[in-house]
């Protein structure tokens, strides 16, 4: 599959469960915004069939699964279709290995130019299409982590706010799946399918 910035490359992962067994992993949306919009990886369960195999990292997509693909589908109905898998022994993912943390590069000549997006409490909330954000990679829903190597992680919502509105230039950020960022702080108790 050609990407946007390249080739994205798939790969191919069987997992062995027991028949019963939940694979054991929790999944969250990409993002819109993604080049690929599915699901990812976001947690495993200890000693469960994901995390046994040893072919699983926290950020993978998963592109398909026992042939279905998941690109394009509601986070319910990708976890309807893993749930379904639980009396089978033998799982076939396609999955694209991805960091959990999103790199995005804005480029703002000047404060005349805007950022094209909307964010509360570090969540980027809405997206301009095609504006600079957008081309940058910016994803709604997603949490920014870091804005030009500096963490904002328990920086109040007003001083991102004023951050990103006074930034020009090459604005570098960092940023992942919100309920990801939740799962990993344990502000959210995950769920395994």
């Amino acid at each position: 599959m050609l990407g946007l910035l390249g080739y994205i490359v798939e790969s191919i992962v069987f997992i062995e469960k027991g028949k019963g067994e939940i694979l054991g992993v929790v999944i969250v949306e990409s993002g819109w915004g993604s080049i690929l919009p599915t699901v990812i990886i976001a947690n495993m369960m200890h000693a469960g069939p994901a995390e046994r195999s040893g072919r699983l990292n926290i950020g993978d997509q998963i592109m398909s699964i026992n042939g279905t693909s998941l690109v394009g589908l509601p986070l319910s109905t990708c976890q309807s279709i893993i749930k379904g898998l639980k009396n089978q022994a033998q799982i076939k993912l396609n999955i694209v290995r991805c960091p959990p943390v999103t790199t995005v590069l804005i480029r703002r000549p000047d404060l005349r130019y805007q950022l094209g997006f909307s964010v509360q409490n570090g969540i980027i909330c809405s997206l301009m299409r095609g504006g600079i954000a957008e081309r940058g990679g910016v994803r709604v829903g997603h949490r920014i982590i870091e804005i030009n190597s500096q963490s904002v992680v328990a920086t109040p919502h007003e001083k991102i706010v004023h951050i990103l509105s006074n930034a020009v230039g090459e604005i570098h950020m960092k940023t992942m799946p919100a309920a990801m960022y939740r799962l990993l702080t344990a502000q959210e108790q995950p769920v395994y399918i």
